[in-house]
């Protein structure tokens, strides 16, 4: 791209530039004055204007002062124009080469005038200085359309001027003529916009548009990084979120000075994306519509393509109120260009894909439409014509027969987009709930009971109560008004979901704590109040199990959870949950209690889309332990990696370190609330691995179990490793062994038959598993061994039986799950050194089958008994999801069940 072309005298216009010169007076009036720009299109439309060409036409040309600035900036623009209205009619410039192209020429311009300005005025005043005395530069952030990389082709150019810190110009050789930093940017800030704004004999670069800084028109002009930062934290508004949202730090070349950019970008980040899911943004990014509706039909603006219904700005905001309610917890979401946050918003199925598709297409023809509009006259305009041969000329370039054929395609893609907008914004409270009357208890007593009576409600003075219990608190008295309004918005639908459920009153007393609990929690409240279908999800959740409502209130920022349409995906993809936990975990690299929130958050999440499946009779109970002990299994191992390399002074790169799951952890079997039984092995005989495997092993075990703001992930025990309590927190991999071979007792190897490899170095693993067999296929003694087992039994029966005639506890009396688990366990250490296969961790049903395989035990006993086992567990699943600590239920309703239990132990155990 050259800046000295020749100028002929005339230049011959090719065929292909016929519909652009058709269509666009201000090509056809450019190229008649500017013969130059049309000799430059001739040899440069064939291809898309790239950034670096730009700027090879700019340091090609002269700008030994501001008037030859002005000038060259303008040239540039003139001839950037030209290509983009050739290019696009011609259909060889989609809209995607056509807003970057925009883009591009603003970011060139912005850069090469800033830079040649700066290097002015710091020959004048020398260089604005910071703190520790280096130079600084104008950071020129770039909002809206220019921010997110899609300017259009008559676009305003939206700025704010931060500079980095307060101070003063170094002055000249001598020190004379300093100024404040804060009036040399501001001079800078100036002329930079005179550079590119001011209309002369050349026309513009853009329009430049300060408003969105803070205060507005009536603020500075620029403002120092501390007092923008002061501006959010004090002054900041929702809409002001908005804008942000597409803010990015335009500076490049020798303008760019990475660190002080970084630092405005962690600034600004918390601002708009907060670290919680900002449900509360749909109402105020509602409310922004509204006044934007509003003006529009002030102004009859019906036919704004931009602003009208279904127009541009309500796709934009679609995209932009995702991103403001969950961008803090899913910085992906963090992106600036419309069509890529749809696209992400569609993966993460928080967007239906048609929906994205139909957003996307709408877009795109209303974005190229826009453009058709403003190349007539390069004219910043969003309204459609109304003369019939200015309507022709739109259509045509678009490719339409006619301007009805153009306006039919138009109103399908607004009423798309219209549809979609309404289906996000829509406000769910208005109008008078038909019970608002009975939350407020504003019916009477009789008719309020009565009301609820009718709603199916067992005991409604109970509810009447429970009611007037709650609005008379001085928790609820003393909740901010606007937290107030939202809990009397949602508290009839709350009697209403709850009406709906199979126990309403149960319901509805455990949805109403979980009401009190998030009542200080606006973005909940809003959540709720904007989604009437997650209130109802709640009420179903809680009123199915108690464990559920307690788990709900210990973790509400998973109400989050119930709008996720993967919630009932009852294959969960276990890559992609560790690719999205691997991100977010990299994105606070380093930031311990931020890492430690992160595993909780991700297991919480994980855990309540199994309980939710679990509820909806999805999920078999074998496989909910599946999943809760893969969850499990990657929580470990990801608290693993992390907590390694904050060991100081640590002798290597990657631990050769495991992790061993015993019990519950080590069978697949893990429930909900399930303990972590795990010991810590090493290999490795460098001097420092046990202090520094000892410190590893205690970490991981604080990791796992501390109380932090985002709850706790398990409960731990490390009893079970050699010598107990008294033992070493980690152990050798040989010193394992021996203590297996000389020192364990029986009942440890009973443990060992439901031990695994958990996580940590493979080859530790491996060591692991080997001995684990070595041990487990043993020859042993049968008589001794079945009089070991037996005695341990007697000891556990007498800590824990129920003793009672007629209630069983599932878990401990003889014929329950313990007996089973012992059957199972005598079998593999009795036969294993004959029949290996035993010594498969396949859990206690496929065991008990292959035992039978074998003629170890009677078929006939074995079948009931795997029967037996699967039933035990299902009811004692069912009663602690419902509160029971202990699963203790009438003896006549498993006497079956018991009995086939007995029989099998006395086939085994050969005791009357």
């Amino acid at each position: 791209m050259s800046a000295s072309a020749p100028e002929p005298d005339s230049v011959p216009l090719p065929a292909a530039w016929q519909p652009a010169l058709t269509h666009s007076r201000f090509l056809r009036q450019l190229l008649a004055a500017r013969p130059a720009v049309a000799d430059w299109l001739a040899a440069n439309a064939g291809a898309p204007l790239s950034a670096a060409a730009m700027q090879a036409f700019l340091a090609a040309g002269d700008a030994a002062d501001e008037t030859a600035l002005k000038a060259l900036l303008r040239g540039l623009r003139q001839r950037t124009m030209a290509a983009l209205i050739v290019r696009d009619l011609a259909g060889e410039a989609p809209l995607a080469e056509v807003v970057e192209t925009m883009t591009a020429l603003a970011d060139v311009t912005t850069n090469f005038a800033l830079d040649h300005l700066h290097r002015q005025f710091a020959a004048q005043y020398g260089e604005p200085l910071d703190a520790d005395g280096r130079p600084q530069r104008l950071l020129v952030v770039g909002m809206g359309k220019l921010g997110g990389r899609e300017l259009n082709v008559s676009s305003d150019v939206d700025y704010i001027f931060v500079y980095p810190e307060e101070g003063q110009t170094a002055g000249d050789a001598g020190g004379r003529g300093r100024i404040d930093n804060y009036d040399f940017f501001t001079r800078l800030g100036k002329r930079l916009i005179a550079a590119l704004g001011e209309i002369t004999a050349d026309g513009q670069v853009f329009r430049v548009d300060m408003r969105l800084r803070p205060n507005g028109d009536s603020g500075p002009l620029v403002c120092s990084l501390d007092s923008l930062e002061n501006y959010f934290i004090t002054q900041g508004r929702e809409w002001e979120r908005y804008a942000w949202i597409k803010a990015r730090v335009m500076n490049d070349g020798d303008n760019l000075q990475p660190g002080w950019k970084t630092a405005l970008e962690k600034v600004a980040r918390p601002f708009v994306f907060r670290k919680y899911l900002d449900f509360g943004a749909i109402n105020a990014m509602r409310d922004l519509h509204a006044q934007i509706r509003r003006e529009v039909a002030r102004k009859d603006m019906a036919d704004h393509i931009k602003l009208g219904p279904g127009g541009i700005r309500e796709i934009e905001f679609i995209a932009q109120v995702f991103q403001l309610i969950r961008g803090g917890r899913d910085s992906a979401l963090q992106l600036r260009p419309t069509l890529q946050v749809l696209k992400l918003l569609a993966e993460r199925r928080l967007l239906p894909e048609e929906a994205r598709a139909e957003l996307a297409a709408a877009y795109d023809f209303l974005r190229r439409l826009e453009h058709r509009l403003q190349y007539v006259d390069d004219a910043q305009t969003h309204m459609l014509p109304t003369a019939a041969d200015a309507r022709a000329q739109i259509a045509a370039s678009l490719g339409f027969a006619d301007w009805p054929a153009l306006l039919a395609t138009l109103d399908g893609h607004r009423a798309h987009v219209a549809r979609h907008f309404e289906q996000v914004f829509s406000d769910p409270e208005a109008g008078t709930h038909p019970l608002a009357g009975l939350w407020l208890g504003q019916c009477g007593a009789e008719d309020c009971g009565e009301q609820l009576g009718e709603l199916g409600f067992a005991d409604p003075q109970a509810i009447l109560d429970a009611l007037e219990r709650f609005r008379g608190t001085a928790r609820y008295q003393q909740l901010p008004a606007s937290n107030r309004e939202r809990i009397d918005a949602v508290g009839p639908r709350l009697i209403q979901a709850a009406a709906a459920t199979p126990k309403p009153d149960l319901t509805f007393a455990r949805a109403l704590a979980f009401l009190e609990t998030i009542s200080r929690r606006g973005a909940y409240l809003a959540l709720l109040q904007q989604y009437p279908q997650a209130l109802a999800k709640v009420a179903e959740l809680v009123g199915s199990a108690s464990w559920a409502a307690e788990y709900l209130n210990k973790h509400p920022v998973l109400l989050d959870e119930v709008l996720d349409p993967r919630l009932y995906d009852v294959a969960t993809d276990w890559p992609a949950f560790r690719e999205i936990l691997d991100n977010q975990l990299a994105e606070h690299a380093g930031d311990a209690e931020r890492e430690m929130d992160i595993l909780r958050e991700a297991h919480h999440a994980q855990v309540f889309r199994v309980l939710a499946q679990d509820l909806a009779g999805l999920q078999t109970l074998e496989r909910i332990s599946d999943h809760l002990s893969e969850l499990a299994d990657i929580i470990v191992q990801k608290t693993l990696q992390l907590t390694w390399p904050k060991i100081r002074q640590r002798h290597c790169e990657t631990p050769k370190f495991a992790v061993i799951g015993y019990g519950k952890l080590g069978g697949k079997e893990l429930g909900y609330a399930s303990d972590l039984d795990m010991v810590f092995l090493y290999d490795d005989d460098h001097p420092d691995a046990q202090e520094n495997y000892a410190r590893l092993a205690q970490r991981v075990n604080t990791w796992l179990s501390s109380q932090t703001s985002a709850g706790m992930l398990f409960e731990t025990d490390l009893r079970l490793r050699p010598n107990g309590d008294a033992g070493l927190i980690a152990i050798s991999v040989d010193a394992f062994r021996d203590y297996q071979l000389k020192q364990a007792w029986v009942w440890e190897h009973q443990a060992l038959t439901r031990a695994r490899f958990v996580a940590g170095d493979a080859a530790v693993g491996a060591r692991f598993e080997a001995i684990r067999e070595e041990i487990l296929t043993l020859q042993r003694d049968p008589a001794k061994l079945r009089e070991e087992v037996l005695a341990m039994r007697r000891r556990m029966l007498d800590a824990h039986a129920s003793n009672s005639e007629d209630f069983f506890d599932l878990k401990q009396d003889p014929g329950g799950i313990i007996d089973v688990e012992f059957i199972v366990q005598y079998l593999i250490l009795a036969h294993a050194h004959a029949h290996p296969e035993l010594t498969q961790n396949l859990g206690n049903i496929a065991l008990l089958g292959i035992a039978a395989g074998l003629g170890l035990i009677p078929a006939e006993l074995a079948e009931p008994v795997r029967n037996a086992y699967r039933e035990y567990r299902r009811m004692q699943h069912a009663a602690r999801l419902n509160g029971s600590g202990k699963a203790r239920i009438e003896r006549a309703a498993v006497q079956r069940r018991i009995e086939a239990v007995r029989a099998l132990w006395q086939a085994v155990f050969a005791e009357g």
